[in-house]
């Protein structure tokens, strides 16, 4: 499997781009994949400097609907007419995040304008249960969650009556891919998350039912946790460790704190990865 990382919050290249958002070139089981688009048309700059050609893409999937993750939506869809972009059928609602508790003054979902959304429309599959998209590639749809699972940082949708209700993030979606060898058998299974808003450890777990008897080996993932506690932030992190996974990369919104926590756990298993950076899994 090919990963490349087209848009993300830093960038180690001098030739790339980096903006608060994320964007994901994937390229395995024959597919050439894109999750999620980032904040901007950035990833499309960077995807040119990268040699990456956008008009190839097959599918896109998009974790969640959220401004950072599908900015560059519109700009896909005029160089590519043909991939379908899978997102959940409840990622449309307009949503906020809290300032010193009070809602943000711009919404942090999807903007695209009307003329835009009506454009982009006939392309999108909607998702709520699984999707495969091959015998190896599956879009998880809702991510179930337990009571006993903290959720990072609570996000408010506007009833009508203009009051603030939490967003259940059921928009919240992966994208897990098997890994094989050469002879076909599986190698274990990788997961790309936006921001597990839902934590970090319900995608795992529902991964793991998902692909029933095989191991989850790989993580890229925004872990939102870059405002969380050191307490929720450590248990979290411990129980990503003791996954026994070969190989997590930490981006977007895990925040310095946890990246450099996950670091000292994992040792050289952990993968500082940003704009620009390709890797081979």
């Amino acid at each position: 499997m090919k990963v490349q990382i087209l848009s993300e919050n830093r960038t180690s290249r001098p030739e790339c781009l980096a903006e608060h958002g994320l964007s994901v070139y994937v390229e395995a089981g024959g597919k050439k994949l894109l999750f999620d688009m980032g904040a901007s048309d950035l990833y499309r700059q960077n995807a040119g400097k990268m040699g990456v050609d956008l008009g190839r893409i097959d599918a896109v999937v998009i974790s969640h609907g959220h401004y950072d993750h599908t900015g560059g939506v519109p700009s896909f869809c005029e160089i590519n007419r043909n991939a379908r972009i899978y997102i959940h059928e409840k990622a449309f609602a307009t949503t906020y995040g809290l300032e010193d508790g009070k809602p943000e003054e711009e919404p942090c979902s999807i903007r695209w304008t009307a003329e835009q959304r009506a454009q982009i429309d006939g392309r999108l599959i909607l998702t709520g249960k699984p999707v495969w998209l091959t015998e190896d590639i599956a879009v998880s749809g809702t991510i179930p969650v337990t009571e006993d699972d903290a959720a990072p940082e609570v996000f408010y949708q506007k009833a009508e009556d203009g009051t603030l209700i939490p967003d259940p993030m059921e928009h919240e979606q992966f994208l897990a891919v098997r890994l094989r060898d050469e002879a076909g058998k599986s190698r274990g299974v990788f997961l790309f998350s936006g921001c597990s808003h839902k934590g970090v450890i319900p995608c795992i777990r529902y991964a793991k039912t998902l692909f029933p008897g095989e191991r989850i080996s790989g993580l890229l993932a925004g872990m939102h946790l870059y405002n969380a506690g050191a307490e929720l932030r450590s248990s979290i992190l411990e129980q990503v460790a003791a996954e026994g996974l070969d190989y997590v990369l930490p981006v977007h919104c895990t925040g310095i704190y946890a990246i450099c926590e996950l670091r000292q756990l994992l040792g050289e298993r952990c993968i500082l990865a940003g704009a620009g950076d390709a890797y081979s899994f």
